[in-house]
């Protein structure tokens, strides 16, 4: 996975075209990079997953 399909993602998930999505392990690190640098950062919620998975979803209210 590339910074620019992260980032493709996560709008997406913003922009509620998508409601969720599953980031694989071995993509992990780069989609976290993306995220954690996106000023909307604190909307998206992350679930672990069995076998290295993440689930995440964009919310309304950001988390505290």
């Amino acid at each position: 996975m590339t910074d620019q399909e992260a980032n493709k993602i996560l709008d997406q998930l913003a922009n509620k075209e998508i409601s969720e999505y599953i980031v694989e392990k071995e993509d992990f690190e780069v989609f976290r990079s993306v995220l954690v640098h996106r000023s909307d950062f604190k909307h998206f919620r992350g679930v672990a997953k069995r076998g290295g998975r993440v689930l995440y979803t964009y919310l309304d209210d950001p988390r505290s």
